[in-house]
């Protein structure tokens, strides 16, 4: 049976995510995504001027005249939540644990989705995929999600990004937009994100907590890795391994970023000190312009 606690705060989250769905984010989701998604229709004669990229090679060689791929917009499209429930986002140092934050960002996408008449999905994983569910409709639907991504124990602590990416490209079929919510503390998961990236419309929206960025000085601390329960005591007060500490995290946090812009993969950044709306909205404006 699930625990009052947990109920209490999927009904908070609807409440307060439903409510900035309606003043903020359903037209922007609306201008941004829907008619993205397109399906194969049928073949026609290839005409001048049409683009040789759709031509059909196998349907060319065969009637020896060339043909084009025709497509149609989707009336719908699927929006996966592909969400990284390893231990690092049980972390939290201000209001809210990293997995609080996911919570209620995905719940903002997929209240958006489903006020588009669109199916929303959950893919939970660690270093392996934890939980999958297949992308529905309607309201019902959406709070299951919710409640998953805060109730859901992990069987594992690491994380495995890639492993995420490949296993919902495997066995999808249509083109998604897919949400990966993490805070990226992992390593050699670009390639696929690449890959995936050139069937389905991928954004990333990297949580961190400002004491992953910058420690405290505060003495003699025994600090834990989340993910592999290792602990080290370090002098906080050292101002050398401050100053080493804060520039390897900034260097991870910026390469990650040219990445992202490199592959022209869009990554949203937030905090767990600031509020995220302000960093949602830029998003969607920014994606907006982009179509126009």
């Amino acid at each position: 049976m699930i625990p009052k606690e947990i109920l209490d705060k999927v009904r908070k989250i609807e409440i307060t995510t439903r409510n900035l769905v309606d003043e903020i984010f359903s037209g922007e989701y609306h201008s941004i995504f829907k008619g993205q998604g397109v399906e194969f229709s049928e073949v026609r004669p290839y005409q001048p001027g049409d683009n040789v990229k759709f031509i059909d090679w196998n349907v060319t060689a065969r009637t020896g005249s060339p043909y084009i791929k025709k497509f149609e917009e989707t009336r719908e499209l699927t929006v996966l939540l592909m969400i990284d429930v390893s231990r690092s986002g049980a972390f939290g140092s201000i209001n809210k644990f990293k997995r609080e934050i996911a919570a209620e960002i995905g719940s903002i996408l997929a209240f958006s989705a489903i006020k588009n008449n669109d199916k929303v999905g959950l893919l939970l994983f660690s270093d392996k995929i934890e939980q999958y569910i297949p992308p529905k409709k309607g309201k019902k639907a959406v709070l299951r999600l919710i409640r998953e991504i805060l109730y859901h124990r992990a069987e594992n602590h690491k994380t495995n990004i890639k492993n995420a990416l490949e296993y919902y490209y495997k066995m999808s079929k249509k083109h998604s937009i897919i949400f990966v919510l993490s805070d990226f503390f992992d390593d050699d998961f670009m390639n696929s994100m690449q890959i995936v990236s050139q069937k389905h419309d991928v954004i990333g929206i990297r949580i961190l907590d400002p004491k992953e960025i910058s420690l405290p000085n505060a003495g003699y601390f025994n600090l834990e890795d989340a993910e592999t329960g290792q602990t080290e005591l370090l002098n906080l007060r050292n101002k050398r391994f401050q100053e080493t500490f804060k520039q390897h995290v900034n260097e991870k946090i910026n390469s990650l970023a040219h990445k992202f812009k490199k592959h022209k993969i869009d990554l949203v950044d937030i905090r767990t000190d600031e509020p995220y709306v302000k960093n949602l909205i830029k998003f969607f404006t920014k994606r907006i312009r982009r179509r126009r």
